[in-house]
C-alpha cells in the first residue's frame, strides 16, 4: 500500500504541479488584478456563501461512497444507478435552501444572479467529486489524477481566449470567469460520467426510495461533518462582508481573498493526499493490516512541505503578494503571513482526519467540528470589527490549530499508536531549523526568488538528515522492497 501511495502520489503531484501554477499565476492572478479587489471581493463573498450549503448536494455521499466501494467493489453498479438520481434530488433541495438563505442574508439583484451561477458550479463540482470517488475507490488513481486537473486545463484554455485572445473590446468581467468555470465543469463531469458508466457496467437509472433513505441515513454523519467544517473554513469572508458596512466590506473581503489564494492552492495539493489515503486506509482497516507506517509516511511528507511553505511565506510575504497583485499589497501580505500558518494544521487534518473518517469515527469528528465552528464564529465576531481581514485570519489560525491537535489525539487513542518521542523531537528540530535557515538566508541579501529556492533546498536537506524524508526508504518502497518506515 505504501508503494501504491507513493507512485500514484508522484503522478498526481506531477500533473497538478504542471497545471495548477499556471492557473494560479497566469489566469486567477490576472483575473483578480483586472477586475480589482472590490469586484473580486464581491465574487469571493458570494462564492463562499454558495459553498456553505454545499453539503446538501452531497449529504456526505462522496466520503461514504469512497470508503464503502473501496471495501466492497461489487456494490458499484447497484449504488451508482440509484445515487445518481439522489444527487439531482439533493440539488433541488440545495437551491431552495441557498436562495432562501441568500434572501434572508440580504442578497438582491446581481448578488442573487451570481449566487445562482455559483450554485450551479457547486453542483457540477459535487457531481465530479462523486464520480471521482468511484474511480479512486477502485484504486484507479491515474485516471482519477487526470480527472483532477481536467477542469483546470479547460478553464485555462477558455480564460486565455477571453483575457488575451482579443475576442472582445470590453474589459474582462467577473461573470466571464464564472461562465468559463461552468463550461469546464460541465465537460469534465460528462467525461467522468462516461468513465464510471463503463466501469460500473451501468444499464439504467434505478429509482429506489428505500435505498435513498438507507444511503442518506448512513451518509448523515459524513454530511454533518462536512457542513460543520465548511462553516469554520468558509464563513470568514461572509462575516467580514456582513460586519463591515458598504465598500469596506467588499475591500476587506478582497484583501482576504488575495491572501487566501495561495493557501487555497496549497490546500488543493494537500487535499490530493486525502483522496489517495481514504480508500487505502479503508482497505487496510477492513483487512486488519498495520496502518501506522502509511500514516507516518504521509504525515512526514505533508508536514515537511507545509512547514517550509508556511514559514517561508512569513519571510517572503511582501515579495509573494507583490508578485501576485497590483494593489493592497501591505494589507494582503499581513493577512497572508497569518493564513499560511493554517496550512500546517490543515495538512495534519488531511492525514489524521482522513484516517478517523476511514475508521468510522464520525461522532467524535462531528463533536470536534462543532466546537471548531462555534470557536471560529466567536473569534470572528470579536476580531473582525477592530482588525478586519487580519482579525479573521487569526481566528482561522487558532481554530485550525486546535482542530488539528484534537484529531491527532483522537487518532492516537483509537489506534493505540505508540508515541515516538524521537520522531516528535525530529519534528520540533525541523521547525526550529527552518526558522533559522530563513533568518540566515535573509542576511545574504540575495534576489528573493533565489533566496526562496535556496531556503527550500536547504530545508529539504535538513528533513532528509532528520530522516523525516528518508530517500533510501522511499526508493525501497517504490521498488517494492521491505522498508523501515
Amino acid at each position: 500500500m505504501q508503494r501504491k501511495f507513493l507512485t500514484n502520489l508522484g503522478f498526481l503531484l506531477l500533473l497538478n504541479m504542471l497545471i495548477k501554477p499556471f492557473w494560479i499565476f497566469g489566469i486567477d492572478r490576472t483575473v483578480q488584478n483586472m477586475v480589482g479587489a472590490e469586484d473580486f471581493g464581491f465574487y469571493f463573498v458570494v462564492f463562499n456563501f454558495s459553498f456553505l450549503f454545499n453539503i446538501l448536494f452531497d449529504f456526505g455521499i462522496t466520503n461514504f461512497n469512497n470508503r464503502n466501494i473501496a471495501q466492497n467493489t461489487q456494490l458499484l453498479n447497484k449504488h451508482f444507478s440509484s445515487i445518481l438520481i439522489l444527487k439531482f434530488l439533493l440539488a433541488f433541495v440545495y437551491f431552495i435552501i441557498t436562495f432562501s438563505a441568500g434572501l434572508l442574508w440580504g442578497f438582491r439583484g446581481n448578488e442573487l444572479w451570481m449566487l445562482g451561477l455559483l450554485g450551479l458550479n457547486q453542483f457540477l463540482i459535487s457531481l465530479i467529486l462523486y464520480l471521482r470517488s468511484n474511480v479512486s475507490a477502485l484504486l484507479l488513481f491515474k485516471t482519477d489524477s487526470i480527472l483532477s486537473v481536467l477542469d483546470r486545463i479547460l478553464m485555462i484554455g477558455i480564460c486565455s481566449v477571453l483575457l488575451w485572445g482579443r475576442v472582445t473590446s470590453q474589459q474582462f468581467q467577473i461573470e466571464w470567469f464564472v461562465y468559463s468555470q461552468t463550461a469546464s465543469y460541465l465537460l469534465t463531469a460528462f467525461i467522468a460520467l462516461l468513465i464510471v458508466i463503463k466501469k460500473a457496467s451501468f444499464r439504467r437509472l434505478n429509482w429506489n426510495f428505500p435505498f435513498f433513505l438507507m444511503i442518506m441515513k448512513q451518509s448523515l454523519p459524513y454530511a454533518i461533518l462536512v457542513l460543520l467544517m465548511t462553516f469554520y473554513n468558509r464563513f470568514d469572508t461572509v462575516m467580514i462582508k456582513r460586519m463591515l458596512s458598504g465598500e469596506e466590506g467588499n475591500i476587506q473581503s478582497g484583501i482576504y481573498a488575495h491572501a487566501y489564494r495561495l493557501l487555497d492552492a496549497s490546500n488543493n495539493i494537500a487535499y490530493l493526499f486525502s483522496v489517495l489515503l481514504l480508500p487505502l486506509f479503508a482497505k487496510l482497516i477492513k483487512e486488519g493490516r498495520k496502518i501506522e507506517n502509511l500514516v507516518r509516511l504521509s504525515f512526514s511528507i505533508l508536514f515537511v512541505a507545509s512547514v517550509i511553505l508556511a514559514i517561508g511565506s512569513v519571510f517572503y510575504r511582501f515579495e509573494l503578494m507583490t508578485l501576485m497583485y497590483d494593489h493592497y499589497i501591505n494589507e494582503s501580505a499581513s493577512v497572508f503571513a497569518v493564513l499560511m500558518g493554517c496550512f500546517i494544521s490543515i495538512s495534519t487534518t488531511y492525514v489524521f482526519g482522513t484516517l478517523l473518517t476511514a475508521n468510522g469515527n464520525l461522532k467524535q469528528l462531528n463533536i470536534a467540528a462543532a466546537v471548531g465552528m462555534v470557536l471560529n464564529i466567536g473569534l470572528n465576531i470579536v476580531l473582525i470589527p477592530g482588525y478586519g481581514a487580519l482579525g479573521s485570519a487569526w481566528a482561522s489560525l487558532t481554530t485550525q490549530g486546535i482542530m488539528a491537535l484534537i484529531q491527532v489525539i483522537l487518532a492516537i487513542y483509537f489506534f493505540n499508536f505508540h508515541i515516538n518521542y524521537r520522531y516528535i523531537a525530529s519534528l520540533v528540530v525541523f521547525v526550529a531549523g527552518v526558522l533559522v535557515i530563513n533568518m540566515l538566508i535573509v542576511y545574504l541579501e540575495l534576489p528573493w526568488l533565489r533566496a526562496f529556492g535556496l531556503m527550500v533546498a536547504t530545508s529539504l536537506i535538513l528533513a532528509a538528515l532528520l530522516r523525516l524524508l528518508d530517500l533510501q526508504n522511499f526508493i525501497k518502497i517504490v521498488a517494492g522492497k521491505k522498508t523501515q518506515i
